[in-house]
C-alpha cells in the first residue's frame, strides 16, 4: 500500500469482508462426517448450488442464463481464454471470484494471479478472496483451515492446502510467480484499462504487449491455463478489445438486451435501470452499461445556447424528422430524431429536440405534438420534412406514411409532410461540412430554454461526440438535414406586404 491512509482503507475493507463472511456462513456442528461428505459431493456436482451454499452473502439473486453459461464454459474447459465485457451491475467480478474458489478448493487449480491496472488495485480486488479464506465458516468446516501463518500477506498468500494467490499490477514483473513447481494456472485480469490510458494508443500498445508477452508467458506450456479478463469496452482501442480478439469467447452482455429488456431482471428491474440512467450523461451510460464507448468528438468542442426568437418572427421555420428503420423500443437500436428549427437572418436556432429509441407510433405522435406546438406559437407555415432516401423508401411508404395517415384521422389534422429525398453523403461528412462552420462562426444556437431537457442532453452528448468513428450521432444527423433545407430551399429574407402572407419559398 502506498500511504498510511490507503493502508487504513485496506484494513477497514478487509475487516468488513471478513466479518461479513463469518456472519453469513453458519454451519451445522451436529452434521456427521458421512453426511458432510455426501453434501459436499452433491454440491460439487452442481456449481450453482455450490456458489449458493458457500457464498450466500454474494449469491443474493438468482443468476441469469448468461451467468450459468459462463460458469459452464470455465469449469468444463481447463484450458480457456475468455473476456467478459459485462455491464456494470452484472456481477462479473463476483461470479468470477466464486468460480476461482470452486476450482481451487476442489483441487482443479493451484496458482492464481489477479491482475489490475495497479498493484494497489489488484491487492484490493484480492481482498474478498483473502477474507473468505480466513473467515468463511462453511469453507473452513468443509475444506479445512486455509490461513497459513508465515505466508499470508496482503497481496500474496498461500493456503494450507497449497493454493497460491498473488496480486500483480500492470507492467509489474510477473516473474517469481511459481507456487513450488507450479506455474500460474488461473490468471484473472480485472479493471485493467483506465480512462487516462485509453486516450493514448502508445500506452495501450505497451500494456497489451505486457499482457500477451510477460504475463501470458508465465504459464506452463504443457498444463492448462484459465485466463479471464473482466472489463467494459471503454474505448474503441483498449486492452479489453485486443484481448477480445484473441479470446476463445468474448462475452459481451449489456445492462439491456437487443430488445431493450434487462439482461438480469432477477436483480435489475426496468425501473431501477431507468432511474440510474436518468441521472448520468448519455455518453457515460453508453460506455459503462452498453459497451459502446462514445469518445470525445473531433468536430464540436462546445455548442452554443441563446434565447431563440419567437417562431412567428423568424424568416423560416420547419420540422425535420428521421424515423430510422426500426419499430422496436430497443436500447440497442438507433435513435429516432425530430428537431424543430428556425432561421433568422444568418442565424439558425434549434427550438426543440426529441431523440428516443422507440417505435413508429410514438415517433409520429411526437411529430404531431411538435407541429401543434409550433402552430400554437403563431408559426404560420411549418413544413414537416421526413428523411426518405432510396434505402428508406420502402419503410417510409409501407410503415411511416400509413401511420401518419392514421394519426391524421385520429387528430383531425393533416400533417404537412414533405419528403427529403436528397441523396446524402456519409453522415459524418454532412455534419462536419454543414454544421461545423455555422457552429464555429457563431451562427448555430440551441434555445437556452431547452437546456437540461432530457432529449437535449442526449443531443448535446451526441454533438460533442461527433467524429469519423462515432456511431450514435442520429440527433446531429437530423439537425444537419433541417439546416441544409433552410440553406438550400429557403431563398432570401422574410418580407412583408400589405394583403400578402409572408414570402417563404420552400
Amino acid at each position: 500500500m502506498s500511504t498510511q491512509a490507503e493502508k487504513r482503507k485496506y484494513l477497514a475493507k478487509w475487516k468488513a469482508y471478513r466479518d461479513n463472511a463469518m456472519r453469513n456462513t453458519p454451519v451445522d456442528l451436529h452434521e456427521t462426517e458421512s453426511a458432510k461428505r455426501k453434501r459436499m459431493a452433491r454440491l460439487e456436482k452442481d456449481p450453482e448450488a455450490w456458489f449458493r451454499y458457500y457464498f450466500p452473502h454474494f449469491y443474493q439473486n438468482e443468476p441469469a442464463p448468461f451467468h450459468i453459461a459462463a460458469t459452464k464454459r470455465v469449469i468444463n474447459n481447463p484450458e480457456w481464454y475468455e473476456v467478459r465485457s459485462w455491464s456494470r451491475e452484472l456481477a462479473k467480478t463476483t461470479r468470477t471470484m466464486m468460480e476461482v474458489f470452486y476450482l481451487t478448493l476442489t483441487g482443479r487449480k493451484k496458482n492464481v494471479l489477479l491482475v489490475s491496472n495497479s498493484y494497489d488495485n489488484a491487492a484490493e480486488l484480492l481482498l474478498p478472496y483473502k477474507a473468505n479464506l480466513e473467515k468463511n465458516q462453511r469453507i473452513i468446516h468443509d475444506y479445512g483451515e486455509q490461513f497459513n501463518i508465515g505466508q499470508w500477506e496482503a497481496g500474496k498468500f498461500v493456503t494450507k492446502n497449497g493454493v497460491s494467490f498473488r496480486a500483480i499490477g500492470a507492467g509489474q514483473s510477473p516473474r517469481g510467480t511459481k507456487n513450488e513447481a507450479d506455474r500460474p494456472d488461473i490468471i484473472i485480469i480485472d479493471d485493467i484499462d483506465t480512462d487516462k490510458e485509453v486516450r493514448n494508443k502508445d500506452l495501450i500498445r505497451k500494456k497489451v504487449e505486457w499482457l500477451t508477452g510477460a504475463l501470458y508467458g508465465t504459464r506452463s506450456i504443457n498444463k492448462p491455463l484459465l485466463w479471464i479478463a473482466l472489463g467494459n469496452i471503454i474505448a474503441k482501442y483498449c486492452s479489453i478489445t485486443e484481448m477480445g480478439k484473441l479470446a476463445d469467447k468474448w462475452d459481451i452482455v449489456n445492462i439491456r438486451d437487443k430488445n431493450g429488456r434487462s439482461t438480469w431482471p432477477q436483480k435489475n428491474t426496468e425501473e431501477h435501470i431507468d432511474r440510474v440512467l436518468s441521472k448520468i450523461p448519455w455518453r457515460i451510460a453508453q460506455r459503462e452499461y452498453f459497451n459502446n464507448p462514445v469518445s470525445e468528438g473531433t468536430v464540436f468542442k462546445q455548442i452554443h445556447y441563446a434565447r431563440a426568437p419567437k417562431p412567428s418572427l423568424c424568416d423560416a421555420v420547419l420540422i425535420y424528422a428521421d424515423p430510422g428503420y426500426s419499430n422496436r423500443a430497443s436500447k440497442q437500436s438507433s435513435y429516432k430524431a425530430i428537431v424543430a428549427l428556425c432561421k433568422k437572418a444568418q442565424k439558425y436556432y434549434v427550438l426543440r429536440v426529441w431523440l428516443e429509441q422507440t417505435g413508429n407510433s410514438r415517433f409520429v405522435d411526437v411529430l404531431f405534438d411538435m407541429y401543434k406546438w409550433l402552430i400554437g406559437q403563431d408559426a404560420q407555415i411549418v413544413p414537416v420534412y421526413i428523411e426518405n432516401n432510396a434505402l428508406q423508401r420502402p419503410f417510409y411508404e409501407q410503415v411511416i406514411l400509413p401511420t401518419i395517415k392514421e394519426k391524421n384521422r385520429l387528430y383531425r389534422l393533416v400533417l404537412p409532410v414533405k419528403e427529403d429525398t436528397r441523396k446524402k453523403p456519409a453522415k459524418y461528412d454532412r455534419i462536419e461540412g454543414t454544421l461545423e462552420p455555422l457552429n464555429r462562426m457563431g451562427y448555430l444556437f440551441f434555445d437556452s430554454r431547452i437546456r437540461g431537457d432530457q432529449y437535449m442532453q442526449i443531443m448535446e452528448e451526441q454533438m460533442l461526440a461527433v467524429s469519423p468513428d462515432a456511431d450514435m450521432i442520429d440527433g446531429p444527423d437530423a439537425l444537419e438535414g433541417g439546416v441544409w433545407i433552410l440553406q438550400h430551399k429557403y431563398k432570401g429574407p422574410r418580407t412583408y406586404a400589405v394583403g400578402y402572407r409572408p414570402n417563404r419559398k420552400f
